[in-house]
């Protein structure tokens, strides 16, 4: 890696702080120097926004991963024809902030949370690779690069029911967007917290921005008796043009909105927590997780569990794509004491509608975070077979086998890192929750065999690398070591991260 004052010669890109009086504070905001040449790259590399979307069953296109030691979370690939190719977001570039939240110095896992919990849509803040080396060359590692807006300065998704004033808004004549209301003083509209002055982003879900006043009109009237409206209002359009933020959907805050997600804490009682769980298709044709079979007087009805409800998230990760047995695993994981965060089917229509995920609008009901075709299981405890009953060949003492299977991204699910002397290969990172996890892998336990081969040879980084392409199950031979045993043995700064499996997102 080149010398930070390497990189500072290397680019015409400084960090300049801009005062913004609306937000009381210096923004840093990385642009160019005056003297920088037009035709450089370099001089389009400041944070840009990338604002994804994804059908129904795909996602967004791009791999994700973290190296070890180093701030920031990098986008590894992008598949050509998706939304994330579209949107411009490139290999090299680092996550700032995932919508409105700053997540350059969280961990991975929770990065990785938080993009799969936005549901369809998806804001993304992004740098340049070789832009945020320099930025951090000149600042240091807890600089803040990202610009975000302030808070309680968002759009605002709100619900509005005709009364006998009708909507209570009209809209800005012209031939087509954009549009701004003009709110009819107490009416409908303003009670449901549309502010004066307010430009319209999007009706039930669908943008406006390319609609003729016509289509609009239409549009509005199709509706019926109520109508869901994004829409910013002057201070937000302001404080987004001075930082060049879309006028985003996943970055909205609900007003008066007729559906909210719910978060329901169950503890397992003598008979279970009391539900069937069974993936089917929801009221939209998409494939979900559903609650079924609620039996009166156990946990699960006593936390206002209800017939039909399909659930969203486990312990405040999403389970969007995840199949049965993997959600299933995922709720036996957390032991006796569970937390769920459910829609019934009327907030799954609407949230389906709006095209936003549920756990945008969790509000003070969020949870601590930490196939196709019919099938179900009941939530009981059942027996693990012992190594003998299935075949496995015996470990010799002091080692252990663990067999892993990919989740829905394609990765396993931890981290490998080597170091110069001592043992070469160990855990370094477990996502919770994932394969790895669930098969026992913990941080710090040492590599003695992936797929019948030994390691600690010369070839360990060639064999790891064809390790995403080979056939599942995964099996890797380990030896336990304490973590305080790691910190003996590495020296500060002598360990290498092989990243053996990004995440799909």
């Amino acid at each position: 890696m080149e010398k930070a004052a390497d990189l500072q010669d290397a680019a015409s890109l400084t960090l300049k702080f801009k005062f913004n009086p609306k937000l009381g504070i210096d923004n840093p905001v990385l642009s160019l120097a005056e003297d920088h040449d037009p035709s450089d790259p370099w001089s389009l590399e400041r944070p840009r926004f990338c604002l994804l979307s994804k059908e129904k069953g795909k996602s967004f296109g791009f791999h994700l991963q973290q190296e070890l030691g180093r701030a920031g979370h990098v986008v590894c690939r992008v598949d050509p024809g998706t939304s994330a190719q579209r949107q411009g977001l490139q290999e090299g570039d680092r996550i700032l902030a995932v919508n409105n939240d700053v997540v350059e110095h969280e961990d991975y896992a929770v990065v990785v949370r938080r993009i799969r919990a936005s549901g369809p849509r998806v804001l993304l803040t992004v740098l340049a690779r070789h832009a945020h080396d320099v930025a951090r060359a000149q600042l240091g590692e807890d600089a803040h690069l990202c610009p975000t807006l302030g808070p309680g300065v968002r759009p605002r998704l709100c619900h509005i029911v005709k009364d006998e004033g009708g909507f209570g808004f009209g809209v800005t004549h012209g031939n087509q967007g954009p549009f701004w209301l003009v709110l009819s003083t107490g009416g409908a509209a303003e009670r449901a917290g549309v502010p004066p002055g307010a430009r319209l982003l999007e009706v039930n879900g669908v943008s406006v921005e390319k609609l003729t006043h016509n289509q609009l009109t239409r549009k509005l009237w199709q509706s019926g008796q109520q109508v869901t409206l994004l829409v910013a209002g002057p201070e937000v359009e302001e404080q987004c043009r001075q930082l060049g933020l879309p006028l985003a959907a996943p970055l909205a805050e609900g007003w008066a909105l007729p559906n909210k997600p719910r978060c329901l804490h169950l503890e397992k009682g003598p008979q279970g927590f009391g539900f069937l769980l069974r993936e089917e298709k929801g009221p939209d044709g998409r494939p979900g997780q559903f609650l079924w079979e609620v039996d009166p007087g156990l946990p699960a009805k006593k936390a206002g569990m209800q017939a039909g409800d399909r659930l969203v998230a486990v312990a405040g990760e999403s389970v969007e794509g995840l199949g049965h047995e993997e959600t299933v695993s995922r709720i036996q994981a957390q032991g006796s004491c569970v937390s769920l965060i459910v829609v019934d089917p009327e907030a799954d229509r609407f949230f389906s509608m709006v095209r936003l995920s549920p756990l945008l609008f969790l509000e003070n009901t969020e949870a601590p975070a930490s196939p196709q075709g019919s099938s179900s299981a009941s939530l009981v405890e059942t027996e693990v077979p012992s190594l003998e009953d299935t075949g496995v060949p015996s470990v010799p003492l002091g080692s252990r086998q663990c067999f892993l299977y990919p989740g829905p991204g394609g990765g396993y699910g931890f981290r490998l890192s080597c170091v110069a002397s001592g043992p070469r290969l160990f855990i370094s990172q477990v996502t919770p929750g994932g394969s790895a996890a669930r098969a026992g892998l913990q941080v710090g336990d040492v590599i003695l065999e992936v797929n019948g081969y030994p390691v600690g040879g010369e070839n360990d980084l060639e064999r790891l690398q064809q390790l995403p392409e080979a056939e599942p199950p995964l099996c890797l031979k380990l030896a336990a070591r304490s973590l305080r045993g790691l910190e003996t043995w590495i020296p500060t700064g002598a360990a290498e991260d092989w990243a053996l499996a990004s995440d799909l997102l």
